[in-house]
C-alpha cells in the first residue's frame, strides 16, 4: 500500500508518490514525505489514505498533468504583479536607471546586446573584444548569461538592450515566484495557501529584492526549486539514465545563468542529501545506490556539455584566480540579520548602511520577527529531520556569511569567522561570502510552506480548533512578513546616450580596426560607454571596460586575481584623478608621449567627452594631451585620432590650445 497526493481540497489525486513500501503507524510521515520530495506533508494519519500499489510507472512520478485551478491562476498571476511593482518606475520612466546600481545594469544591457550578436552574426559567445581592447573580455568568467540573453535577443533587437533588461529583470523576479510555487504545491505540500506563502518569500526576499537593484542573474533563480525536486527525484530506482539526464540539463541551462547560485544550491543540497541518506539508510537501504547510480549519469553528462565552456573560463585569455582580498573580506554583519532592510517597508537606510557593504548586498535582513518565526517552525516541525537538517544548513550558511572576521554593528569583534578556513580554496575564492546569507532565503521559505501546510492539515482534523489555528498561523506570519513588504526600485535619470553615437555619425571615425575611446575611459565608476555599445549592437567597439578582469600588477606577474577595471594606464589614471576633482598636473612632453603610446595600445580613432562633473578640466587636458581643441559633434566633444594612431611616425608637437 502507498500514500497517495492529495489536491487543495483534500481529496486523493489517485497518483502515488513513494516507492512502494508497507505504512506502519509509527511511521514519521513528516520527515518521511518531506525527504523523498513528494506532494504532501502529512500531519494527522486521518488525512493520509491508503491506497492499493499502482503500477511502478506511476512510482515517483509528480502530478504536473492536473489543471491549474483558480487558485493555481491567482497566485502565478500574483507573482506577476509583485514584479511589475517592484520594477514600475523602470517600465515607467525609460529614461531612468537604476539608483543603487547602475553600474551592473549597464553591463548586464551590454551583455544582452552580445546575446543577441551571438545570434544574429553568430560570433563566438565565449569571449568578446568589443570592449577593453585589445585585450578584450573572458564571457564565462564574467556573467554572460548567454541562457537568458539568446532568448530575449527579439525583445533586445526590436525594443534594445535597456527595455531587454527591464524584461530580464521583471521575469527573473516572476518566474521565480512562479516555479517555486508549482514545485512546492506539487511536489512538497498539498495547500495552495502554504505554497504561496513559502514561494512569495524565496521569490521576493529582502535579500532577492537588494540584487533586483542590479543584479538580475542572481535573482533568476527560477531553476533552483526545479533542480531540487530533479535532485531528490535521483533515488527513484530504475530511472538513472532519465533522473540523471534531467537534471544535467537544468545544470547547464543555471550554468549559463549563473554559476554562483548553481556552487550555493550544488552546496546545500549536497549538505541535505548526505544527512537524509544517513537517515534513512535502514529503511531504505537500496536507496542511496539508486541515487548515486542516478548522479553519476547527471555528472558525467553535465562535465561533458560544460567542459570546454568552464576550460575557457578557468584557463582562457582574460580568466582570473579568484576575487580580491577586499571583496572576499565582504562579509554579513552579525546585527543585520535581526534587522530590516531599506529595501523593506520597516527598513532605515542609514541603519542599513552602517550594516551592509552597498545597497545591493543587503543579504542577511531577515528582522526580529522572522527569526523568531522561524526557530519556531524548527521547532514545531522536529519531528522531521528534513526540516532540522534544512536548520542546520540555514545556520552553516549563516555561519560562512560572516566573512573571514565576524563584524558585529559595524565593529570588528576580533573574532575569526570560518570563512577565514575557507577563503583562500580555489572555487571558493570566487564567492563573495555575504551572498552565503542570500541562499538562506529559499530555506526559509520551504519552511514555512511546510509550518502553513502543518496548520491547514490541523485545521482539517480538529474542526473545533479551526478558528483559533488559523488565527494564530495568520497572526505569526503577518508579524513576520508584514515588515519585510519590499518597497519599489529606486530609480534616477541616466545620461542619454549621446547623439553622435545613436545617429550614427561614429560610424565616419570607427571601424573593426579601431576603437573609440570614452574620457573618462570606462570602468566600474564610469560604465556609461558600455551602453553607447549596447545601443549600437555592439557594432561601437570601445577601450576600456567595467567586468571582472585579471591584475595585471608588473610587481607581481604571478598575481591574476580579479579587478572590476582595466589595468591602469598613464592616460587612464590622469583623467581619472582629474575626474575625481584633483588639480590638473602639468602637461609636459613626457606626459604627450604617454598619452600617443596609450591612444596607439587602444587603436583609438577618437576621443569623446560628453557633458559631466568636471568636464571642462578633461576637456583642457585632453586638448593640451593631443595639441589641438575637440569638434562639438552629436551631443559630444570629438577629437578625431586617427593621424595620430594610424602613423607611426605621427608625435604631438606640444602646444598649449587652452
Amino acid at each position: 500500500m502507498t500514500i497517495t497526493g492529495f489536491d487543495s481540497t483534500g481529496q486523493s489525486t489517485g497518483e502515488s508518490l513513494l516507492p512502494p513500501r508497507q505504512v506502519t503507524a509509527d511511521d514519521d510521515l513528516d520527515a518521511e514525505l518531506i525527504a523523498l520530495g513528494s506532494t504532501a506533508a502529512v500531519a494527522a494519519p486521518a488525512i493520509a489514505t491508503p491506497v492499493v500499489e499502482p503500477d511502478e510507472e506511476q512510482v515517483g512520478r509528480p502530478s504536473w498533468r492536473r489543471w491549474l485551478t483558480w487558485r493555481d491562476v491567482a497566485a502565478l498571476a500574483s507573482f506577476l504583479a509583485v514584479a511589475l511593482y517592484l520594477t514600475a518606475p523602470m517600465w515607467l520612466n525609460l529614461d531612468h536607471e537604476l539608483r543603487d546600481d547602475p553600474q551592473d545594469q549597464a553591463f548586464f544591457e551590454w551583455m544582452l546586446a552580445h546575446g543577441a550578436r551571438v545570434l544574429t552574426d553568430g560570433v563566438y559567445p565565449f569571449f568578446s573584444d568589443r570592449m577593453n581592447y585589445p585585450d578584450g573580455v573572458n564571457m564565462m568568467a564574467n556573467t554572460s548569461v548567454l541562457a537568458v540573453s539568446l532568448p530575449l535577443t527579439p525583445v533586445t533587437l526590436l525594443f534594445g538592450p535597456h527595455v531587454a533588461f527591464n524584461v530580464f529583470l521583471t521575469g527573473a523576479l516572476a518566474f521565480t515566484g512562479a516555479s517555486w510555487y508549482l514545485v512546492l504545491s506539487r511536489r512538497f505540500v498539498t495547500s495552495r495557501a502554504a505554497a504561496w506563502v513559502g514561494a512569495l518569500f524565496c521569490a521576493f526576499a529582502p535579500s532577492m529584492v537588494s540584487h533586483a537593484g542590479g543584479h538580475p542573474n542572481i535573482v533568476s533563480q527560477f531553476l533552483v526549486p526545479l533542480i531540487v525536486w530533479r535532485t531528490l527525484e535521483l533515488r527513484v530506482r530504475g530511472r538513472a539514465l532519465r533522473n540523471g539526464l534531467l537534471l544535467a540539463g537544468l545544470l547547464v541551462w543555471q550554468a549559463f545563468i549563473n554559476l554562483e547560485i548553481l556552487f550555493m544550491t550544488a552546496v546545500g543540497l549536497g549538505f541535505f542529501c548526505v544527512v537524509m541518506a544517513a537517515v534513512r539508510r535502514r529503511r531504505h537501504p537500496g536507496e542511496a545506490t539508486a541515487f548515486l547510480r542516478a548522479l553519476a549519469v547527471t555528472a558525467v553528462a553535465t562535465l561533458a556539455a560544460l567542459a570546454y565552456p568552464l576550460s575557457v573560463q578557468f584557463f582562457g585569455p582574460q580568466s582570473y584566480q579568484g576575487l580580491s582580498e577586499y571583496v572576499r573580506a565582504f562579509g554579513a554583519d552579525l546585527a543585520s540579520f535581526a534587522a530590516y532592510s531599506r529595501h523593506s517597508v520597516a527598513g532605515d537606510a542609514s541603519i542599513a548602511s552602517r550594516l551592509t557593504q552597498n545597497p545591493a548586498e543587503e543579504n542577511a535582513f531577515f528582522g526580529w520577527g522572522l527569526i523568531v518565526l522561524f526557530a519556531g517552525l524548527l521547532i514545531w516541525l522536529r519531528r522531521s529531520a528534513a526540516v532540522l537538517t534544512l536548520g542546520g544548513i540555514a545556520l552553516l550558511f549563516a555561519a560562512m556569511s560572516l566573512g573571514p572576521n565576524v563584524v558585529l554593528n559595524g565593529v570588528d569583534t576580533g573574532y575569526p569567522g570560518i570563512w577565514a578556513v575557507l577563503h583562500s580554496i580555489p572555487v571558493l575564492d570566487s564567492a563573495v561570502p555575504t551572498r552565503w546569507a542570500m541562499a538562506i532565503a529559499p530555506i526559509v521559505g520551504v519552511v514555512l510552506a511546510f509550518g502553513c501546510q502543518r496548520a491547514a492539515d490541523m485545521i482539517r482534523s480538529q474542526p473545533a480548533s479551526r478558528g483559533p489555528i488559523r488565527v494564530a498561523m495568520i497572526t505569526a506570519v503577518a508579524m513576520a512578513l508584514v515588515p519585510l513588504i519590499p518597497k519599489p526600485l529606486a530609480t534616477v535619470p541616466m545620461d542619454p546616450v549621446p547623439t553622435f553615437v545613436t545617429s550614427g555619425a561614429w560610424r565616419a571615425y570607427v571601424d573593426d580596426r579601431h576603437t573609440l575611446l570614452a574620457l573618462p575611459v570606462p570602468d566600474n565608476v564610469y560604465p556609461d560607454p558600455l551602453r553607447w555599445s549596447a545601443e549600437t549592437g555592439q557594432d561601437l567597439r570601445i577601450a576600456g571596460a567595467y567586468a571582472l578582469l585579471p591584475a595585471q600588477n608588473p610587481q607581481d606577474p604571478q598575481d591574476r586575481t580579479a579587478m572590476f577595471a582595466p589595468p591602469w594606464r598613464p592616460t587612464s589614471g590622469l583623467i581619472a584623478s582629474i575626474k575625481q576633482g584633483n588639480p590638473i598636473p602639468e602637461i609636459n612632453d613626457t606626459r604627450r608621449e604617454m598619452a600617443l603610446a596609450d591612444l596607439r595600445f587602444w587603436k583609438a580613432a577618437v576621443v569623446v567627452l560628453t557633458p559631466q562633473t568636471r568636464d571642462i578640466e578633461m576637456l583642457r587636458t585632453m586638448s593640451e594631451l593631443l595639441g589641438f581643441r575637440p569638434s562639438w559633434i552629436g551631443g559630444a566633444w570629438v577629437w578625431d585620432v586617427r593621424h595620430l594612431v594610424d602613423n607611426p611616425d605621427a608625435a604631438i608637437t606640444g602646444g598649449e590650445p587652452y
